[in-house]
């Protein structure tokens, strides 16, 4: 049966019984999938895509939706559910960890895309921080569950095979991104090719193992397999690439036919069966299933391919599993296949594999450099293509569309190549400058640009940078060198040292390898008559050991500092904890020390969970480390000594209330005083998109062993008074309260203001000036429940309904009740335990008792006041609140309020869903105060 479209597929697939499976393997598991059919698919698809058009302001038909997501599962469902919307997928590449890189790529999507909507997840809103163009929402913020069996079934059918069916960015050899555009018709053309390829068995699975902004994943595995009607394989690229033998694991367990792998995870492969010798035949696989493993994306070693070839043969593999290739998202992935391999490489002695021949539906032809005229065989020349399955264009980018193809239509890959007498295509590099690194293109001029920027790093003389990838002697992939002109002298080996690490930093951000980084003399890097620096001579010389004496130098002399300057762990604890530090995240161990903060490297909150986890096994912790006990000790010599207080070693240390969030930054620090729980990881995904200011939040006294909680509002006042003091002795000052914290904020201020400091920035988030009636509402067991909901062990609902049950309980009573009803796995995550859930709500009850008499008095010199839906025990609604209570900050402030309307609602205005638009909003207001 012919489609038209994808979503005609999709529902033709998912109506027939027993079609195939999507077989998913979360994060950090190659044993235990979970597995969905494809009829399970489509109404997951349906689900949500009734949620997108329950949204049409966001989700109208023809709208460009960005769908930046991690795991496969939900990518795969949101995929759907924007083409059963009528709208158009753009699945988003990862961003750069580069905050100006990032907001730069943001910033062109937004144009070249049209504005367009973007779906991530709650735990990713904060990478949109920085920019005001997209903005994200989070897939858990939508009601998918809600929908008339009706209103499902009706989806977007009607696209023609001349329209778009999905955009692939993909960034080529420049720092902005281009959107491939794939049609349904030209996808369907490669699909029925690529399946001719290769004969596959019946009853056999496909693997992928790449994220699905990738074409490999998106067209080669997902869509192939669908219209193939088989099973298919989903596994985290991190899991397979540590582990490569897992590989192997998944492919004999699922009966694997077809899966694909570079020429670096080739290597890995080999090194680890080579590495077990006799050892891997205990796995017993049965590699008969295997057919087909296409390798592509870089340059294929012959050796290497050859050797990994010979190892899968001894589980049954056939001779020519592996078909060396070539593709680009272009072409819908790979288009041009080497069927042969290795028997026709090994008897020409390649040392790099032929790339083969064109699959149906592409024709390949190399062109001379001089005059563009058909290059003879063996002459290298620019490779082009033709035919049904290359794209049309890139979307709404006519200056590249013109400067990709010929007048006569052919495509330019911007590759060189050659052909030899059979037809077989040569790749010999690229011409564009682009940098592969394990299958991955970078652009050296993105690189030498964030470099340059003035003042970045110090020991670096701008405009005297060169960025190149190089494939080294007997190596597996190329790697990345950047060479530079030092401005510091040649003996200074702290600066020399600092210098290399804050290059490797950002070169690490940009393409997440580690750069070999080489000072030379300004001698070495002589310019044009234009100022350019010639990267090809740079890189020639480089290869052919012209450095070597420079490189010797600068080895020795890093290594001799960081032997005289790395801290060094001075307990076995620490021993472990570093150990675990740097292997459960991945950190580089010559950068990282005992003093080395987490936060500086970038950890996200579930890096914090993995490795609190990591902990807790490898040490054989009878108890659970709470989250913030990572948030305030980031160190391992922090978090070594808060462990041995855990066990009593000997006295804790002094009550300290500042949380530093974000350690970063030029601008004035921001001082976040917490709400009425007393803790600071509310703020915690706010001050992600802070990144222009360090961000310290006030954490309540009582939360440690042997800490008793405050007891009066003067006293509060005083210990933060004196720790903000400490950090920031000098103003001007910039404050904020969530909830009860706006309280403590106000009397803060007022304290810095008659000691002669000045407070620029006071905000509100969401609370009147009058509370004491409020507060006089609260019992111990208000508190206890309004903390439940506040750490989302239940829902708001929930809480007041248990308010009316519990009236009379005693406070054993009720703890057991909340106990009995929280979300299981989140009292895990912040390790509640009853005691620790006590503690907390005795905690709450202090703070709420030490106000049940306040009244302001005086003023501050201004306040911002950030408002959202109140309680309902607070106001009727939001413009009551505004008008009645929140409006009585005027008496207060000497200059008129400022009001700020932001989303959400008491609890959840700082929640995942509304983060992202506070932050825009709280950012503004930090600006319209100049500070």
């Amino acid at each position: 049966m012919a489609f038209t479209n994808l979503t005609l597929l999709l529902e033709a697939v998912a109506d027939q019984e027993g079609s195939g499976n999507i077989i998913c393997y979360p994060p950090q598991n190659t044993t235990k999938p979970k597995s969905y059919s494809y009829h399970q698919l489509l109404q997951a698809a349906q689900k949500a895509s009734w949620a997108l058009r329950c949204k049409q302001e966001v989700f109208p038909r023809g709208r460009v939706i960005l769908i930046h997501l991690d795991t496969h599962w939900e990518s795969i469902v949101w995929f759907w559910a924007v083409t059963l919307a009528g709208c158009i997928p753009a699945m988003s590449t990862s961003l750069s960890n580069n905050p100006t890189a990032r907001i730069s790529h943001l910033e062109h999507l937004t144009t070249t895309l049209k504005h367009p909507g973007c779906l991530t997840t709650a735990a990713k809103l904060s990478e949109f921080g920085g920019q005001d163009d997209i903005t994200p929402i989070a897939v858990e913020s939508l009601d998918m569950d809600n929908a008339p069996i009706a209103e499902l079934l009706d989806v977007y059918r009607d696209a023609k095979p001349a329209d778009i069916a999905i955009l692939m960015l993909t960034s080529g050899s420049t720092s902005h991104a281009k959107a491939v555009i794939l049609t349904h018709k030209q996808i369907f053309t490669a699909l029925a090719s690529k399946y001719k390829v290769v004969p596959l068995p019946d009853e056999t699975s496909f693997l992928n193992w790449v994220r699905c902004d990738h074409v490999a994943a998106i067209l080669e595995i997902h869509l192939q397999a669908l219209f193939a009607r088989q099973d298919q394989v989903h596994v985290q690229a991190a899991d397979i690439l540590s582990h490569p033998l897992a590989f192997l694991d998944i492919v004999n367990r699922h009966r694997v036919s077809r899966t694909f792998a570079p020429n670096f995870f080739l290597a890995r492969i080999r090194a680890a069966l080579e590495g077990h010798g006799d050892r891997c035949i205990a796995y017993n696989w049965d590699l008969t299933c295997l057919r087909y493993i296409a390798s592509g994306g870089e340059a294929n070693v012959t050796k290497t391919g050859a050797a990994v070839a010979k190892l899968l043969a001894r589980y049954g593999a056939p001779e020519t599993v592996i078909a060396t290739g070539f593709g680009m998202t272009e072409t819908c992935g790979g288009a041009i296949y080497n069927l042969d391999f290795p028997r026709y490489d090994l008897d020409r002695g390649l040392e790099f594999a032929s790339t083969g021949k064109c699959m149906p539906g592409l024709i390949m032809r190399v062109t001379t450099v001089a005059d563009h005229t058909i290059a003879p065989t063996g002459v290298v020349g620019n490779l082009e293509l033709t035919g049904p399955i290359l794209f049309e264009g890139y979307f709404n980018n006519s200056a590249a569309n013109e400067q990709s193809f010929t007048s006569d239509g052919w495509f330019r890959t911007g590759d060189l190549a050659s052909m030899d007498d059979q037809g077989n295509l040569h790749m010999m590099g690229r011409a564009k400058e682009a940098m592969i690194v394990n299958g991955v293109k970078y652009s050296p001029q993105e690189i030498e640009t964030a470099l340059d920027e003035p003042g970045k790093i110090p020991g670096l003389v701008p405009s005297f940078t060169c960025c190149f990838s190089s494939f080294p002697a007997g190596g597996d992939t190329e790697v990345i060198c950047v060479v530079y002109l030092p401005s510091y002298a040649p003996d200074d080996s702290t600066a020399r040292a600092t210098t290399a690490d804050a290059i490797a930093k950002i070169a690490m951000m940009s393409t997440g390898s580690r750069p070999q980084v080489l000072p030379l003399e300004r001698s070495q890097l002589q310019k044009s008559a234009l100022g350019k620096l010639s990267r090809t001579k740079i890189k020639m010389a480089f290869e052919r050991g012209e450095y070597g004496t420079n490189q010797e130098i600068n080895s020795q002399a890093i290594k001799l500092h960081r032997a005289t300057s790395h801290v060094h762990p001075a307990n076995e604890l620490e021993k472990h904890l570093l150990t675990l530090f740097i292997e459960s995240l991945d950190l580089p161990e010559d950068e990282f020390d005992v003093r080395s903060s987490l936060f500086d490297m970038g950890v996200t909150s579930v890096e914090l969970i993995k490795l609190k986890k990591s902990i807790e096994e490898k040490l054989g912790l009878s108890y659970e480390i709470p989250i913030i006990t990572l948030m305030v000790n980031p160190t391992v010599r922090d978090l070594a000594s808060a462990l041995e207080d855990q066990h009593g070693h000997h006295k804790r240390d002094e009550y300290n209330p500042v949380v530093t969030l974000q350690a970063h930054g030029d601008r004035a620090p921001l001082w976040l005083v917490h709400p009425g729980v007393g803790e600071v990881l509310v703020f915690l995904n706010l001050a992600k998109f802070l990144v222009d200011r360090k961000v310290y939040a006030l954490r309540a006294r009582g939360f440690n062993e042997g800490e008793q909680p405050f007891e009066t509002i003067t006293e509060v006042v005083s210990t933060y008074h004196a720790a903000i003091k400490r950090n920031q002795p000098r103003g001007p000052y910039a404050l904020a309260g969530y909830s009860y914290g706006t309280m403590l904020a106000f009397e803060v201020g007022k304290v810095l203001e008659s000691h002669g400091d000045e407070v620029r920035f006071l905000g509100s988030f969401n609370l009147p000036p009058h509370i004491k009636s409020r507060m006089r509402q609260l019992d111990y067991k208000e508190c206890l429940l309004h903390l439940s909901y506040f750490l989302d062990l239940m829902t708001e609902d929930r809480a007041r309904e248990l308010a009316a049950e519990l009236q009379g309980a005693t406070r054993e009573a009720a703890l057991a009740k909340v106990m009995a009803e929280a979300n299981q796995d989140r009292l895990i995550e912040l390790a509640l335990t009853p005691d620790a859930l006590t503690k907390w709500a005795t905690l709450a009850f202090a703070l709420q008792r030490m106000a049940v008499d306040y009244d302001p008095t005086s003023s501050i010199a201004s306040i911002d006041v950030f408002y959202c839906n109140p309680l309902a025990v607070a106001a009727s609604s939001k413009a009551q609140w505004l008008s009645e209570y929140l409006s009585q900050w005027k008496h207060f402030s000497r200059a008129p309020p400022c009001f700020h309307d932001v989303g959400g609602a008491h609890y959840t205005m700082l929640g995942p869903e509304h983060v992202f638009g506070f932050q825009k909003t709280l950012r503004s207001a930090l600006d319209a105060r100049g500070i």
